[in-house]
């Protein structure tokens, strides 16, 4: 079992290919194992979606649960950037450009990622080492 505790979720698209690249990037630079993940296509993620009154079935959003809130497309990669090791955690500054615009381009990569970085038939398994930092 997974202790959740001081532990942040972050849902993905679990089909995406820059989504999962996303997620390896993520789970490299996060040092202090702070984030479990789950894909937007699993029962624990919509477990988790129905828990905050969220309908999620278009999967076009990356989903933060941070400290019992809800956060998605830029100001979820956002405040996720605020807890990678390195200089990525000053990429929070971008959190001063109004959501509208931020979420404009996100929503404009969201709706073409198949189109530009592919699509796998199912969904990413974690390797043994990583399973246990994420909900199925």
């Amino acid at each position: 079992m997974i202790n959740l505790n001081n532990k942040s979720i972050i849902l993905f698209d679990g089909v995406c290919n820059l989504c999962n690249s996303s997620v390896q990037f993520i789970i490299t630079r996060d040092k202090n194992n702070h984030f479990i993940f789950a894909s937007l296509q699993s029962d624990a993620a919509q477990d988790i979606l129905l828990h905050f009154k969220k309908n999620n079935s278009d999967f076009d959003s990356i989903i933060l649960i941070d400290n019992g809130k809800i956060h998605d497309k830029s100001s979820a990669i956002l405040k996720v950037s605020r807890k990678l090791g390195g200089l990525w955690k000053y990429s929070y500054v971008f959190i001063i450009v109004p959501k509208f615009i931020r979420d404009f381009f996100y929503t404009l990569i969201a709706q073409n990622r198949y189109k530009w970085f592919g699509k796998k038939d199912s969904c990413m398994i974690p390797t043994k080492e990583l399973k246990e930092r994420f909900l199925m």
